[in-house]
């Protein structure tokens, strides 16, 4: 039976900030729905990313409709689940916690909702070798976006190598031998000349107000390439702006965001999301928190 009411969370750390809350239930309120979205902050309660699953437990016993899962506990969540979707398995992370008939079933929305921003923002950019900086949850998502939407090969670079050397094995695993390589961050520099790379996505929490910068030399950005952030706030984040002043090709993180919680919405509440207004939602909002801030 249809509900009108849910209780939804966040759980993760350093995420006061998230306009995942707005982003639901500014939906939910334009489909007539009472929907409570909560900030559960492993930060503020003082507890490590370990006790993940004790949150998801309380959560459940608490009469939570989902949960979503953000840095740094998208993998480590998934021993506390009764069960995952074909996706969230494949990855190794999970995004998206739904709880049904007493069970946490663990899904992913990064991979669907990088996808849908990247074929509607960059849809005629050649994607047959693209770098990747960033092998972590949200590296693991879109690495397996860019091979869906086509890509040839994906090389990925991490500060933490053998995840980097994780997440290529499991790409290979999933699309073919060969699809995906591992690479030093030191090597960058020959991976991005000009004949060597198509373009780059960008996975790591670098461009965030609590990691203020660039993930790579400027010196390394050319026309020639696209660039595509997960970053979303700011949805200019140093990167991008750099990016844009050489003559590349630009995403920014805001597409993301908003498809991969409408996709969350749609498994929460069995209900179609609007995501056009989703997207004027989170340019709005991630304007008034550049103002704020």
């Amino acid at each position: 039976m249809s509900k009108d009411s849910y209780l939804v969370g966040l759980i993760g750390s350093g995420i006061g900030p998230s306009l995942s809350p707005a982003l639901h239930e500014r939906e939910a309120d334009r489909q007539g729905l009472r929907y409570l979205y909560r900030i559960i902050d492993i930060d503020a309660l003082g507890v490590p990313p370990e006790a993940v699953g004790d949150l998801v437990r309380a959560a459940r016993d608490l009469g939570f409709d989902g949960l979503n899962i953000t840095h740094p506990c998208k993998r480590l969540v998934i021993e506390h689940l009764d069960a995952l979707d074909p996706q969230a398995e494949a990855l190794g992370a999970v995004n998206t916690v739904v709880f049904e008939d007493g069970r946490a079933v663990g899904h992913n929305t990064d991979v669907t909702g990088f996808a849908a921003s990247f074929a509607r923002g960059l849809p005629d950019v050649s994607l047959e070798r693209v770098v990747q900086l960033g092998a972590g949850g949200a590296g693991a998502a879109v690495a397996h976006a860019m091979l869906t939407l086509g890509a040839g090969h994906v090389t990925v670079t991490d500060a933490l190598p053998e995840r980097a050397v994780a997440l290529a094995a499991g790409l290979n695993r999933r699309f073919g031998d060969g699809r995906a390589a591992v690479a030093t961050p030191d090597r960058l520099a020959a991976l991005l000349a000009d004949a060597d790379a198509d373009g780059i996505v960008h996975a790591t929490p670098t461009g965030t107000a609590a990691h203020p910068g660039l993930p790579l030399p400027a010196r390394l950005l050319h026309p020639g390439l696209w660039v595509a952030e997960v970053v979303y706030r700011p949805l200019e984040t140093e990167l991008l702006r750099t990016a844009r002043a050489v003559g590349c090709a630009t995403l920014d993180g805001g597409g993301m965001a908003v498809f991969q919680a409408a996709d969350a919405f749609r498994l929460i509440t069995g209900r179609e999301p609007d995501a056009p207004r989703m997207l004027a939602d989170i340019a709005e909002l991630a304007g008034a928190a550049g103002v704020r801030n």
